[in-house]
């Protein structure tokens, strides 16, 4: 006789169904809704792409770890400044440890002075009219227009695949002789709690304009 599936078989692949759904729609209406910004793009070389970006304001902090630091821009933003204003997350956001060699894996290994991590705010700030940071450890700075060559990956942005992907960066602009001007870093344009199959990562290296 054929086997039947019992009602609790059915509520908890029902509801883990349920739950995938849900997690999906968190990941499309958090893209939809997250801005961006903006850039375009000059040419592809070999899957990477150079992107020219105009001015930007960011909120920058260095901690002892991504978490610490992700945290303290966070607050910053939902209201933990002088001003108590809310200010729209903004995506990418970059991680970069200082003076670490060019061959390290990025965004994990940390320097003496820790991991340093950016927030872009909106296009109508600027960095005088920014709400200022109610603590020492968050400053506001205005970044330059600039050109970025950068390598796309998906998934999550552990050491072994930043690492991989950075090689590819690397090799692509030797091949074509393009040499960086600045040590990788590694933008992430989505919420934490995004499906790792709908992320958007890129490891990124500034050029000469």
């Amino acid at each position: 006789m054929p086997r039947t599936v019992s009602r609790p078989v059915k509520f908890v692949v029902g509801a883990a169904a349920a739950l995938g759904l849900a997690w999906v729609g968190w990941g499309l209406y958090s893209k939809r809704t997250t801005e961006r910004i903006p850039y375009t793009t000059a040419l592809t070389l070999d899957g990477v792409e150079i992107r020219r970006y105009p001015d930007a304001v960011v909120a920058r902090t260095t901690a002892d770890s991504e978490g610490e630091a992700f945290r303290r821009l966070f607050e910053y933003i939902d209201g933990g400044n002088q001003s108590r204003e809310n200010i729209s997350m903004t995506a990418p956001v970059t991680t970069e440890p200082e003076k670490i060699a060019m061959t390290a894996p990025v965004a994990s290994e940390k320097s003496a002075t820790g991991v340093e991590m950016a927030f872009f705010l909106p296009g109508e700030y600027t960095a005088e009219g920014a709400p200022k940071p109610a603590t020492d450890g968050v400053t506001i700075e205005h970044v330059g227009a600039r050109t970025l060559a950068v390598q796309p990956f998906s998934w999550f942005a552990t050491e072994g695949r930043i690492e991989r992907y950075r090689r590819r960066l690397f090799d692509a602009l030797s091949a074509h002789e393009i040499t960086p001007t600045g040590e990788p870093f590694l933008l992430r344009y989505d919420d934490p709690r995004t499906p790792p199959f709908m992320r958007t990562n890129e490891v990124a290296v500034e050029l000469a304009t």
